[in-house]
């Protein structure tokens, strides 16, 4: 059982995308810009494809009546080519040569394929061909409106737009594509210990990392990131970061960091103070526990942790799946876990959902097989970079031996 004082997970999500409203601004953008965003619309056909029956081989278009003893020959009037027609009509005892994607000509309704013939025509010319094997009518043909037709609802509102459907809406015959806005995610990494790759740290100093990892599933998922950089541990330097944050129309304000409970920890203290309205913090989690979700007024606040991997869950995990919600995306909060199967045993898990840095196997039955990682410390980003899954363990679960199907998340499907 969870303890009180901890949110479960589950209820983490459905609560952090509950509270997102409902995107209203549209953009329009050229087909070249709309991968990756989220369409605002339903958008229909404005064309049949294919616009009239066509080949799916090169060969000879004709009648399959003329195909019941083979081997036959028959008259070639010409040719059909791809944004070139044959002009004429097929009679009886009559071809036409015929490429792939060109239009079939009136009278015929068969293609023999190139290779099941013998002689032929080159260049459109006139002649003749010996057809070496009979096909049933229709054959080879792709029949008009095979694939859509004009006013055909095909791709509808919410969807996030990948390349094969960016490639179906230009084949729609649409050059551009009504979107919603990108959300604005605002970044902020805080701590006086940190300073920015490249610099040089003092004592009891360390490099930033966490705000990089972030901003780039940030964009990864559809955002316009605000880099905030990094704010000190005082009440007044997050202060000014809040109202950049706010100046910039941040939709998402993600501070890294500071969200614990010790006298340093002053990030929901500021964000107290600057109007936050406090939605949970802390989860039944590993790694992650000291999460926090709240509004400033109309942003959506996610406070992560300051352990690398902590963060980078985190972010995986709440932030990139608000990010769609805010996008418009419907499917923002499917479950993007798979099967598969401990190749090694696992502990008994505590009250909190663990989820575990782990490397795929090869499996010849196509489910994975999942070696977890040794080493699991909230700290180490080199055993997260190695992983290429996340073993979810739920609370409580029992000690499980090699061959214990289990669900895992994979890294890339969470955009890391």
């Amino acid at each position: 059982m969870t303890s009180p004082s901890l949110t479960a997970v589950a209820e983490a999500v459905a609560s952090i995308l509950g509270s997102a409203a409902a995107p209203r601004d549209v953009d329009t953008v050229p087909l070249r810009r709309a991968a990756g965003r989220t369409l605002a619309r339903d958008l229909a056909a404005l064309r049949t494809q294919p616009p009239c029956d066509v080949s799916a081989m090169d060969g000879y278009a004709l009648r399959a009546a003329d195909l019941a003893a083979v081997p036959v020959t028959l008259d070639v009037l010409g040719e059909s080519a791809a944004g070139r027609a044959f002009p004429g009509r097929v009679g009886p005892g009559q071809a036409a040569r015929i490429f792939t994607g060109a239009p079939v000509p009136p009278g015929a309704d068969t293609v023999v394929i190139q290779e099941n013939t013998e002689g032929g025509t080159v260049g459109g010319e006139t002649g003749r061909v010996r057809v070496l094997q009979g096909e049933a009518e229709g054959r080879h043909i792709r029949r008009s409106g095979q694939d859509f037709r004009d006013g055909e609802v095909l791709l509808k509102a919410g969807l996030r737009l990948g390349a094969a459907d960016v490639a179906l809406a230009a084949a729609m015959n649409h050059a551009d594509l009504p979107v919603f806005r990108r959300p604005r995610v605002a970044v902020l990494a805080t701590g006086d210990e940190l300073v920015q790759p490249g610099g040089s740290p003092g004592p009891g100093q360390i490099v930033a990392s966490n705000s990089f990892a972030v901003m780039a599933l940030a964009e990864a998922a559809g955002a316009d990131v605000i880099d905030l950089g990094i704010a000190g541990d005082t009440m007044a330097s997050l202060a000014a970061a809040f109202a950049t944050a706010r100046r910039d129309g941040a939709d998402l304000l993600v501070t890294l960091g500071g969200a614990s409970v010790g006298d340093h920890d002053l990030v929901q203290r500021a964000l107290i103070a600057e109007g936050m309205d406090l939605g949970f913090w802390r989860i039944a989690m590993r790694p992650g526990k000291p999460l926090m979700h709240g509004h400033l007024g109309g942003i959506q606040v996610l406070g992560l942790p300051g352990n690398p991997v902590s963060a980078i869950v985190c972010g995986m995990l709440f932030v990139v799946p608000l990010i769609r919600q805010l996008a418009g995306d419907r499917h923002a909060g499917d479950d993007r876990s798979e099967a598969a199967v401990l190749a090694e045993p696992m502990a008994a898990n505590d009250g909190r959902q663990d989820y575990v840095r782990s490397r795929r196997l090869p499996s010849p039955d196509g489910v994975p097989r999942v070696v977890p990682g040794k080493r699991q410390d909230s700290s180490l980003l080199k055993a997260l970079s190695d992983a290429d899954c996340l073993v979810i363990r739920p609370p409580h679960a029992p000690a499980a031996p090699a061959g214990t199907p289990c669900r895992i998340i994979s890294l890339a499907a969470l955009g890391a």
